[in-house]
């Protein structure tokens, strides 16, 4: 599977363009008690999710390089893989809406929904597709029991 941008940086455009939108576009401005705990909260969800991800990788002994999925030696279904297909993913998400909260402009939801969009079709659709050639019935199980995001 050949990517054209790196998950990473795909994340650091759609931050970009939440940054330029609120800067451009102050129209969206919007403030709410609470704003700071939900921006912390979401922060710390992404990290221990991202965090945790990565280490069952890591202790499964396979791969979390979305550009080498062929060197993947097992299929990682347990733990927070009992709840998304794609928690790493997921936690970029929640850094990038608690980005939108911080920047204060209701506008750049649309950006995260854009985020979310640009993975599915062009990052997870076709790491999906390498999977299951890799792991058959195995993965196909999984698909169908456990969601794409959350």
């Amino acid at each position: 599977m050949k990517l054209k941008l790196p998950p990473v940086i795909v994340f650091l455009i759609f931050g970009s363009l939440m940054y330029l939108l609120a800067e451009f576009l102050p129209v969206g401005d919007f403030d709410f008690f609470g704003r700071s705990i939900l921006i912390k909260t979401l922060l710390v969800l992404a990290v221990v999710i991202s965090s945790v991800a990565l280490l069952q990788f890591y202790l499964a002994k396979t791969t979390a390089d979305p550009k080498n999925l062929a060197k993947a030696s097992s299929l990682v279904s347990n733990g927070v893989y009992k709840y998304s297909r794609n928690p790493m993913y997921l936690g970029l998400l929640l850094i990038l809406l608690a980005w939108a909260l911080w920047l204060g402009n209701a506008f750049n939801v649309l950006l995260a929904a854009g985020f979310v969009s640009y993975m599915n079709a062009f990052q997870i659709q076709p790491e999906e597709s390498t999977l299951a050639s890799l792991f058959g019935k195995e993965y196909k199980h999984y698909f169908i029991k456990v969601r794409r995001w959350f």
